[in-house]
């Protein structure tokens, strides 16, 4: 008779990729503390970095995207800030 297939909880899958992605440990170490097979968790690791992937950019990506996008908001705070300053003036001297 076929043994009973366990299903994992979705908690679980995320818990056990964490592990692998977080700590630098090996799959196969890291399936084995668990009690699930190596492939199975291996396929789990695959399959979160393709999703990961899909998002278009790495982490360093995304830092350099975000720091760029700073600068240009400081830029423009700056520029509003100016143009702001140049209004008050002129409304000082219009009430005048």
């Amino acid at each position: 008779m076929a043994e009973k297939r366990r299903v994992f909880t979705a908690e679980f899958r995320e818990g056990a990729v964490r592990i692998v992605t977080e700590t630098g440990k090996p799959v196969p170490e890291v399936a084995q503390d668990l009690g699930i097979n190596e492939t199975t968790l291996a396929s789990w690791v695959s399959r979160a970095k393709r999703a990961g992937n899909g998002r278009g950019e790495s982490e360093a990506e995304e830092l350099a995207r975000l720091r760029a996008e700073n600068t240009q908001l400081r830029r423009d705070n700056k520029e509003l800030g100016m143009e702001r300053d140049v209004l008050k003036r002129c409304m000082v001297l219009w009430v005048k």
